[in-house]
């Protein structure tokens, strides 16, 4: 493992918790000084040429180490407004950013866009969406950035469970240097986002995860291998797998947000947060509100949890083992858990002005 480190940011240390009041100024001061997801100076390139527009900005957490992901940045720059030029940009072998402009709808229903490596698939403003079909990365892919889409409706209706469709919204195996950021997701199914079999060096930010059943799965190997930042996440209206971590090396939960979780009437698939298998989680900073099995863990993983709020949860708590210590790989900024709801609902999705 390669462990990366750079100046650490200041803010509050881990499982501070100070007064509402602070709270609000922590967001007022970061809706000020972020003006929109602390975008870098660079100005966007012109359509069709090179160079590294602002919208690819450095990732974070565990995407940022062992050389970082860059996306499609140094590739053409293009836009697409169809299926089958996003498919034929996001599935080529030279880099892109593909800015997606307005809604594709993808036929066949539940389709696979393939994306190859050395991509950014970016939505511009708030108009980029993908409407029933799957953002999809084979075994190999490296080095791909997915931000500010609208992933929705690949649900088919009366069909819950999902057990007979393998409908997801992003679904990657074994890639590695993976950063999904500003997404909304919705009414998917089967997985909104499956992040599987021993990928690696991945961050899921600032996204939108609502209305559905099983969410955000990482896993489905016997190797812990896998190493993930998930922050500043809203899980608002999902069941279960919020996220779900099986067999990771090192899961890293921070500054998320869950709250009115769906069918909570059922007392053992209604859940937040799970490590399982051999997983070390650290749970940092979270906010937990009518939300049942907030966080859990197996006899055989670890899970850490520092600082969380929680508000009218139930069932299991879950708290035992070492884990491991996020700030050993690499820095970050952790924000006080009563600023969470008001800095997630303002932050997390889509952005009018990412992508432009």
């Amino acid at each position: 493992m390669t462990h990366l480190r750079s100046k650490r940011l200041p803010g509050p240390e881990p499982g501070s918790r100070p007064g509402l009041g602070k709270a609000l100024v922590t967001v007022a001061a970061l809706v000020a000084s972020l003006g929109l997801g602390a975008f870098t100076p660079a100005e966007a390139a012109p359509e069709g040429a090179s160079g590294s527009p602002r919208w690819t900005e450095k990732a974070h957490g565990f995407a940022s180490l062992a050389g970082g992901t860059k996306g499609g940045a140094g590739g053409k720059v293009v836009t697409v407004k169809t299926q089958a030029d996003l498919e034929r940009y996001a599935a080529a072998e030279e880099p892109y950013v593909i800015r997606v402009a307005g809604t594709i709808k993808a036929e066949p229903f539940g389709a696979n866009v393939v994306v190859a490596s050395n991509k950014t698939i970016v939505g511009v403003g708030t108009a980029g969406e993908l409407v029933q079909g799957e953002l999809h990365l084979k075994p190999g892919t490296h080095n791909v950035i997915i931000r500010n889409l609208t992933i929705r409706d690949s649900y088919v209706e009366g069909n819950w469970d999902c057990k007979d469709t393998d409908f997801d919204g992003i679904q990657m195996d074994t890639v590695h240097h993976v950063w999904v950021d500003h997404n909304r997701f919705s009414r998917i199914c089967d997985g909104q986002l499956d992040v599987r079999k021993d990928s690696e060096y991945v961050t899921v930010s600032y996204n939108r995860f609502e209305n559905n059943n099983k969410t955000f799965g990482i896993g489905w190997t016997e190797n812990a291998k896998t190493q993930i930042t998930i922050d500043h996440n809203w899980f608002s209206g999902t069941k279960q797998r919020s996220p779900s971590a099986d067999n990771c090396a090192y899961a890293h939960l921070y500054n998320n947000y869950l709250t009115a979780q769906a069918d909570p009437g059922d007392p053992v698939w209604t859940y937040g947060n799970w490590s399982r298998g051999q997983t070390k989680m650290v749970v940092e900073n979270s906010y937990y509100r009518d939300v049942q099995h907030p966080y859990q863990a197996d006899a055989t993983a670890e899970l850490v949890q520092r600082g969380s709020i929680l508000k009218n949860t139930s069932g299991r708590h879950d708290a035992w083992g070492a884990a491991f210590e996020p700030r050993d790989f690499y820095d970050y900024r952790l924000h006080p858990a009563a600023a969470v709801p008001a800095l997630v609902k303002k932050f997390a999705g889509p952005q009018p002005r990412i992508g432009r």
